[in-house]
Order: structure tokens, then sequence, then C-alpha cells
């Protein structure tokens, strides 16, 4: 390892694609959709045209609420695809991110974790959308910042700025670790924070990006592990070898 895990005191989450699994809530939306049109289409291919249209709507309005983003990033998906999307369809997407589940090991994988650090979400949501979130995951988090609280989204250096001043106001500068799916959206901009990372790879086995951009930049996370749960293993096993 690169890292050793008892040297920190807080770890960082990114919140969708780590803990909640919005590939699934969203191909839920946007699956019966795109088949509707072309029924050739699979979850995979309409999730990696999706990728850029809400990378691109949150870049170009930072202080646009996730809802409203999640509606204008489907319409200009289905306009780029060339089928259109309704207001009530892009309505049911805007709204879909209470109904996003969590990964099976996220609920008691947080609940080890709390047991050793202090936990702190960096999220690219509203408010409201966390606090629906976080009734899935079953944790009470030691501090909490979304996009609605820095007026930006990730992978923007603001996000990450609040997030040191965050981690200094609770006394852990220089002893946060940012864990995340996304390289794009979260290891890339860590990286050039100075904060170190661990990448939960939750599309390990298979091919390309989903509904996460490609970085379009190298970036190797100080660790990898497939799954919540293996982090913590790893974790356990470090805290139980420390003098």
């Amino acid at each position: 390892m690169s890292l050793d895990l008892t040297d920190y005191a807080a770890l960082s989450f990114d919140c969708y694609g780590t803990l909640i699994d919005w590939e699934a809530g969203i191909a839920e939306v946007i699956g019966p959709w795109g088949r509707a049109h072309d029924p050739a289409l699979t979850d995979e291919e309409l999730l990696v045209a999706y990728a850029d249209s809400e990378a691109e709507v949150l870049r170009e309005h930072p202080g646009m609420p996730y809802p409203e983003a999640l509606r204008e990033a489907f319409l200009r998906m289905g306009s780029i695809l060339g089928y259109p999307v309704t207001d009530a369809e892009a309505e049911t997407l805007g709204g879909s991110v209470p109904d996003w589940p969590a990964f099976g090991d996220s609920l008691q994988a947080l609940t080890r974790l709390k047991q050793r650090y202090e936990l702190v979400i960096l999220s690219n949501v509203d408010r409201a959308g966390f606090a629906a979130s976080n009734c899935r995951l079953g944790v009470s988090f030691d501090a909490v910042l979304t996009a609605e609280d820095v007026g930006s989204y990730k992978p923007h250096p603001a996000n990450f700025d609040a997030l040191l001043t965050q981690a200094a106001r609770m006394g852990h500068s220089g002893r946060l670790l940012h864990v995340a799916q996304s390289l794009f959206h979260d290891h890339l901009p860590a990286r050039r924070a100075g904060l170190p990372g661990v990448w939960i790879n939750r599309r390990h086995g298979r091919p390309g990006w989903g509904a996460t951009p490609d970085p379009g930049a190298t970036v190797e996370p100080d660790l990898e592990f497939s799954s919540l749960d293996a982090f913590v293993s790893a974790v356990d096993v470090a805290f139980a070898d420390a003098p």
C-alpha cells in the first residue's frame, strides 16, 4: 500500500457513483425512454451519451439547482441523439434523485468506517437531494458539502477548496483522505488540490466510463478497491497491524 490508512482522521466521500448507484437511478428513467425510440439502445450506450451532456450543463451553469441540471442534461442528450424528450420525461429525471438506490455495501461500510474516522460528504447535488439519499445510507455524517453550498459543481477547484477548508475547521488538515468512484469529478481535481485518494472502482470489469466522463488526463489514485467492503477490510487490517 502507498498509504497508511491509520494516518487519517477523516474520510471525505463522493456520494453519487460511490455510495448511491446513480447509474442505476438514471438508467431507470432514460433506458425506457431510449428504447421507445430505438429498441437496440442499451443502458450503457445511453449513460455514455448522458455523461457529456450533464458535465456540460454543470460546467456552464454552476449555480443551477441539480434537479434543473438533470432536466436540462436529459433535454440536451435527446437533442444530440435526435429523439425528443418531453417536459414530463425531463421532469421525471429531475425528481428522481430520492429514488436512486444505495449500493449494497454502503450502509454497513459507512457504519464500520464511522468507528474509526469522521465522515464528510462532498457531493454534486442540492441539500434536499442529499438529505433524501442519506435516508438510504443510514449514517450521520460529520459534515456535508453540496454543490448548492459551494456554488459550483465538481470537478471545479472551488469544491475541493471548500472541502479543505472544512477539514481545517474540523482540525484535520493533512489528515483527510478522499474516497470516490469518479476519476473525472473527484480524483483528478482532488490530486490537483493535494488530497490523497482512494478509488472505489465500481465499474471494475466493465469497459468505458458509463455516466462519468473520461477524465481527459492520467490520474493514479493512491489506492484502488472494487467495492467499499474491500476498502473497509483493508482499513480493519491496517488498524489491526498498527503498533
